[in-house]
């Protein structure tokens, strides 16, 4: 982001001149995380969850290195080289704890990142390529954690890569040949955990370049803010660092610290004990779930229990898709001018009271049986997922009437109920 009053990189050593003469990169890192970056002045604590993300994925590439080193993509060893990790490794339970829930912490920290964009409005214009890059991280993450689920070669990785891959087995004509391309196979097996082996190895790399480019996006028209309101002047900024450095260090010390204690004293908690048997397919489990952070789209795959035109399969599979690409329109929408949910007293409404029980709901049942009453509350949730989007936020932005918005960053600061 170009600001008049930002301050520019000048190195002062003879060396850090020539260097940054010949290629510009010392310049590039000072203008994008340092004094050269104004950020506005009001950002609260949710904002810390892009650096969290960062960290996170640090985490993960750093582990996933490691455990590579002793791993074979091979049906008949892959088990057994996960415990030969665990047993064998020096210090290797700690790494492998920390890549499986490292997972979670991703995603964790990805989910309220992306419902603070959408109560803060920091979809709309002029940041809709940021939220845009934002879903394709998001999709490039869902992937990856797909293919690294299938890798310990368990009972829930054979199956949910059997279930998984049978989804796209539902579409007409083309799905049978691109399961066969997916698994290598008519089933999961060697050819399986060779592509999957790669593609997660490498797909973190994509995720950290197509991150930079979703971070060199925000600084083209600046963060947003939970006012919504634009940058008006330096009265409205304050440097990157040391303030947000500070703040985020602070986040990051707290988040590594709750890690810390869910790896050393609960590393099992959010895995499935199914996983820790080796794969047989012979023997299905009796509950086939995925990880806890695909539930919600398991849920809407598995509300869609009738045959209607198409088979009801392929409904859900449709509709699981069609519950990310909504995503991608969100900008086009909500057309209200008003960005923050803080003005809006009818979106916000809806948002805490609909969209955030109902995304809720979403996950507790995709993660529990597939039986009667958690099927009708996935229907209920799945309808009005896809209302509060197509519906709800069109009706919202046409009838709403927003409170007022500060006239600056500055004033909403200074002011008492502000």
């Amino acid at each position: 982001m170009s600001f008049p009053w930002a301050r520019q990189y000048q190195p002062n050593h003879p060396l850090m001149r020539w260097i940054d003469d010949k290629l510009p990169l010392p310049r590039f890192v000072y203008n994008a995380t340092g004094v050269g970056y104004p950020v506005p002045r009001n950002l609260n604590y949710f904002w810390n969850f892009g650096v969290l993300n960062g960290a996170a994925l640090l985490i993960q590439i750093v582990t996933g290195v490691v455990l590579a080193m002793h791993y074979a993509a091979n049906t008949d060893v892959a088990f057994d080289h996960v415990i030969h990790v665990m047993r064998d490794v020096n210090s290797g339970w700690i790494i492998r704890y920390a890549h499986m829930n490292g997972a979670s912490l991703f995603f964790i920290s990805v989910y309220v990142h992306m419902f603070r964009g959408v109560y803060f409005g920091s979809y709309k214009a002029p940041r809709e390529l940021v939220w845009l890059i934002g879903l394709v991280i998001l999709l490039l993450l869902m992937a990856t954690a797909f293919m690294g689920y299938v890798l310990p070669w368990g009972q829930m990785s054979f199956w949910g890569a059997q279930v998984i891959t049978g989804l796209f087995g539902a579409i007409p004509v083309i799905g049978k040949p691109i399961q066969t391309w997916l698994l290598g196979g008519y089933t999961p097996d060697n050819p399986t955990l060779n592509r999957f082996f790669a593609l997660h190895y490498l797909l973190p790399f994509v995720i950290a370049g197509v991150a930079i480019l979703h971070v060199w996006t925000i600084h083209i028209p600046g963060s947003n803010n939970p006012t919504g309101v634009d940058v008006k002047g330096p009265q409205d900024t304050v440097p990157f660092h040391p303030y947000y450095t500070a703040k985020d260090g602070f986040s990051l010390a707290v988040a590594m610290t709750l890690f810390a204690a869910l790896i050393f004293f609960w590393p099992d908690a959010l895995g499935h004990p199914d996983n820790y048997t080796p794969a047989n397919p012979l023997q299905t489990p009796a509950h086939i779930v995925p990880e806890w952070y695909f539930w919600p789209f398991y849920a809407i795959l598995r509300s869609f229990t009738v045959d209607f035109i198409l088979p009801a399969k392929l409904w859900g599979v449709l509709a699981m898709f069609a519950s990310i690409v909504l995503l991608f329109f969100l900008p086009w929408l909500d057309p209200s001018p008003v960005r923050s949910g803080h003005y809006r007293p009818l979106f916000r409404k809806f948002f805490w009271f609909g969209l955030v029980p109902c995304v809720l709901v979403l996950g507790y049942c995709g993660g529990a049986p597939a039986e009667p009453l958690y099927l009708i509350l996935s229907q209920v949730a799945a309808a009005y997922y896809f209302a509060h989007f197509l519906i709800i936020l069109p009706l919202i932005a046409r009838f709403e009437k927003p409170r007022p918005v500060p006239t600056s960053i500055t004033a909403a600061v200074l002011s008492v109920d502000g």
